[in-house]
């Protein structure tokens, strides 16, 4: 092996050692009943006692025994117990198949027995203080409080301690022989273990070893020898070191990795800090903490900074990079405060971190080229319509390093409210008590630059900010019983610090900003609107000739029409609006229309005298079948859930005053998924201006023969999985159905079993014996015992679709079609209940490529674990192969192989 990672906290215990009692186990046993055993090799001299003299009991409490098949009382004054025997003496107790109890030295020796196909049952379970211990021989002596025991087995932690010779002191330590430690459940042949030549025991607290060695399959790895090992058993909360991996890399070196220090703060929140070097430069530190209070919050915060080094120095490969990682996720319960509440879910790091962090390369973060961090904190007032909010966001993009950020967003809402509503009503509602309105404010203050100029951008130059204020007042009638009115005004202000200054650029020849003036700027806009809806309901009943399995169709038609209108505040009386004229790359006399604050955060007040009819028609159309598997006997099927029409007639505009088409189409296929299409329709023609380029013009396409209109944009994106069972689902329901019936006998059956055992609590089933290796077997068998081998499988794949335009088509005078796709593909496999495949992987259909693949290959190795993983194609080309102990205890017993993206030499 290349590298066999066996990082055990070497303890230095040359004390313990100098004077090792490991010699005297034989002697001690032997000499079990010393001089001071009740029975002693010397018998006393009774002459010098008197008679009269009260003699004193050496037991300090009662021995109860029992036995399922027989007890036998020799002349010696021994008890032989025979078949699931038990003896309890204050809170000690030994059961075993086979006991024998010395009423004289107050020594108890179990053993187990051996059935008549020479099967060993019954091995003796020692219990003491709640603690036990499973052996195969035990003699124990009552008034010394010490035992010699053969073969014994105790789970201490997530592993197991199985010695051949082992002696009980009386603070309930041992000291053992010939010991193995291992994780595996397989005590007689483990796959793995560390083989203790002789070690100290203190149970649930800690194991001292004097040399130790590994041994894998039967087979000693002697060259690998610990001369001095301890594995801490400890079940508080306490801080402790965490040991680093090791290994090597072509590019940065041999390297430790995760190692550190945890910190055990107090029982709501913890912090480990831990880093990572390499001999060729790079290295990295972070911390990492969580915290949970119950009944108030938790989350958890990981900060990480990374300092990498590539090539060699004074070559022109050389190159340093230094990236840093902040990650934060707080929740607030909802029962700790009802008006405020704070939540985080922050994920920032340079552009380059996740290419560098070797622990990011094999999950989908390390290709993601957005993240984006939130934190936001509400406050709402008891009896009260108003809030406040205040938030911090971040957006990222790493393919170019741009960041966005907006620090702070400060908002005030006020929820409806209806002033004009009498306190103390009497009689109808009137109609002004039906008028509400409500207020939202919002400060925001915000930068778009790249992540080497932010910590450099000047709060006020390249900062934006501005504040902006939204009311809306409406109300809602009733006309005629069927047709609702809705009447509103909006009004809508916003308030700069500054304004933009533009003017024509020959050179780039364009209109560009070249100034802008600091200085408190307001601009508002109004605008008022009346809407009309109601609900037309349409019922068809079909002809008999298609049976009476379809009852009814119904479809449910909602209409409006909206009637709005905004005055043109590009008018000068308003001033929001700036002019000049300049001539253009053609010698043009060009008169140029601006709004300085075009480009701010919230906009500008809207150009152009807006006075328009809007129509939407919504559409609904469902079926109703006959259904015998429905307690109603009938069921509903959506044939189309919804179908929206939307446009509008500018009736102020000079020219084009019919807007674009919007339709909306929503069809529940099943009851897992749903159809999704948006599409925007061009209703004019277009013609090429003096410059040949490509305009709109006063032309509909309906008067000129070419629809109504033409697509100019959709799209949709839909996922679906598949496993192993939903063949079975639509070509196996009957099948299915038979199955479910059976599976709800057998749970019948397994409740009438557990109901009987309920109704006997006195019969307690017995545990499962540690040398029993047939409780290993967890596989599942057939009718006739053979061994079920189903392979679970799973695909899922996504898919968006987009349509848009694409070049103009100058002999046909229109845009064409140009279609951009996305898909994704991931799935597992299962063949057996050990090995699992997974893969997942994006196609590029620009480049007819996948542009990232990642696989994984797992084997479930009882007590190991063996994973390989790599990447076959693209820039991160790479694999990386492990095989470790699955304890977390010895989480760093591993074999690691691996290669990196910036290995030189191809590894396939």
């Amino acid at each position: 092996m290349k590298h066999l990672e066996i990082s055990i906290f070497f303890f230095l215990v040359f004390t313990f050692f100098s004077q090792s009692p490991f010699a005297q186990i034989k002697e001690e046993s032997n000499n079990l009943l010393s001089q001071n055993d009740s029975i002693s090799a010397t018998p006393a001299d009774t002459t010098k006692t008197d008679s009269l003299k009260a003699k004193k009991e050496t037991l300090e409490a009662p021995v109860d025994y029992s036995a399922a098949d027989s007890l036998v009382f020799t002349k010696d004054n021994i008890v032989h117990l025979y078949g699931d025997a038990n003896v309890k003496y204050g809170n000690i107790s030994i059961k075993g198949e086979y006991i024998t109890l010395d009423l004289d030295s107050s020594i108890i020796s179990a053993t187990f027995g051996i059935d008549s196909v020479g099967k060993e049952f019954g091995y003796p379970v020692f219990e003491e203080n709640g603690t036990q211990y499973e052996m195969k021989k035990v003699s124990y002596n009552f008034k010394t409080g010490k035992a010699f025991i053969n073969h014994v087995v105790t789970q201490q932690g997530e592993g197991y301690i199985v010695a051949n010779e082992a002696k009980k002191n009386p603070d309930n330590s041992f000291y053992m022989l010939n010991a193995k430690y291992t994780t595996c459940d397989n005590h007689e042949h483990p796959h793995f273990y560390l083989n203790l030549s002789k070690a100290k025991v203190r149970p649930e607290k800690d194991v001292v070893t004097g040399p130790a060695w590994l041994v894998v399959a039967d087979v000693p790895l002697f060259p690998i020898v610990l001369p001095f090992a301890f594995f801490p058993f400890t079940k508080t909360y306490s801080s402790g070191i965490i040991m680093p991996s090791y290994g090597d890399e072509m590019e940065r070196g041999f390297y430790l990795h995760n190692g550190g220090y945890y910190f055990a703060i107090n029982d709501y929140v913890d912090l480990a800090v831990t880093g990572e070097i390499y001999t060729k430069g790079t290295w990295g530190i972070g911390a990492q903490s969580n915290y949970r209070k119950r009944y108030k919050f938790s989350g958890n915060f990981n900060a990480y900074y990374l300092n990498t080094v590539l090539g060699d120095k004074g070559l022109p490969d050389y190159s340093v990079s230094k990236d840093f990682r902040i990650s934060w996720t707080h929740s607030q319960d909802p029962k700790a405060n009802m008006y405020r509440t704070l939540s985080a879910s922050v994920n920032f790091s340079t552009s380059k971190y996740e290419k560098n962090d070797m622990t990011q390369l094999y999950s989908r973060e390390s290709t993601n080229n957005t993240k984006s961090s939130s934190v936001n904190l509400t406050q709402r007032f008891p009896n009260s319509p108003w809030s406040l909010s205040a938030s911090m966001n971040i957006n990222q993009i790493s393919r170019d390093s741009t960041v966005s950020v907006t620090l702070p967003n400060f908002s005030v809402n006020m929820s409806r409210i209806f002033p004009l509503k009498r306190k103390k009503a009497v009689g109808a509602e009137r109609w002004y008590e039906k008028i509400s309105m409500s207020y939202s404010g919002e400060f925001r203050n915000s930068i778009t630059t790249k992540e080497n100029k932010f910590l450099q951008s000047n709060i006020i130059k390249d900062w934006t900010n501005g504040m902006r204020h939204s009311i809306p007042v409406s109300a809602t009638f009733t006309a005629f019983d069927y047709i609702q009115i809705s009447p509103s005004i909006n009004y809508n202000e916003r308030w700069y610090t500054s304004r933009f200054v533009e003017a024509w650029d020959s050179i780039q020849k364009k209109n560009v900003r070249v100034d802008t003036v600091y200085g408190f700027n307001r601009v508002y806009d109004y605008s008022t609107s009346l809407s009309f809806n109601t609900k037309l309901y349409g019922m068809y009943t079909p002809w008999k000739i298609f049976g009476n399995k379809i009852q009814a169709i119904r479809h449910v038609f909602t209409p409006s029409i909206s009637l709005s209108y905004s005055p043109d505040f590009s008018s000068s009386r308003y001033n929001f609006y700036e002019k000049y004229t300049y001539k253009n790359e053609y010698g043009e006399d060009i008169e140029y229309t601006y709004s300085p604050y075009s480009g701010m955060m919230f906009g500008t007040a809207p150009m152009g005298e807006n006075g328009s009819i809007g129509f939407s028609f919504k559409n609904n159309l469902e079926m109703k079948i006959r259904d015998e598997n429905d307690s109603t006997g009938y069921r509903k099927i959506s044939l189309i859930d919804d179908l929206d029409i939307g446009f509008s007639y500018n009736m102020m505009a000079d020219s084009m005053k019919w807007s674009n088409i919007n339709t909306a189409l929503r069809l529940k296929l099943s009851k897992s998924y749903t159809l999704s299409l948006s599409a925007t329709w061009d209703p004019y023609l277009y013609e090429l201006d003096s410059n040949g380029r490509p305009v709109h013009v006063d032309k509909l396409r309906a008067f000129n023969g070419k629809g109504i209109g033409k697509l100019m944009s959709t799209g949709t994106s839909f996922s679906y999985s598949l496993n192993q069972d939903t063949f079975k689902k639509w070509f196996g329901k009957k099948d299915e159905q038979e199955n479910e019936k059976e599976r709800e006998n057998q749970s019948a059956d397994n409740l009438t079993d557990d109901r009987t055992l309920s109704e006997n609590p006195t019969e307690e089933t017995p545990p499962k014996s540690l040398f029993d290796e047939s409780n290993q077997d967890t596989g599942e068998y057939d009718a006739d015992g053979y061994l079920k081998n189903g392979i679970n499988w799973n695909l899922s794949f996504n898919y968006s679709l987009r349509y848009g335009y694409g070049e103009f088509d100058k002999n046909k005078m229109d845009y064409k079609g140009k279609l951009t796709h996305s898909f994704g593909l991931s799935g597992s496999l299962q063949p057996t209940k050990n090995w699992n495949f997974t893969f997942n992987t994006d196609y590029n259909f620009e480049t007819k490529r996948f542009s990232y693949v990642n696989c994984t290959l797992t084997r479930n190795l009882h007590c190991w674990s063996m994973s390989a993983s790599f990447i076959p194609v693209g820039p991160y080309r790479s694999y990386n192969f492990i095989i470790r102990a699955n304890s977390s205890l010895l989480q760093d017993l591993k074999y690691q192989q691996h290669s990196s993206p910036y290995d030189s030499l191809k590894w396939y």
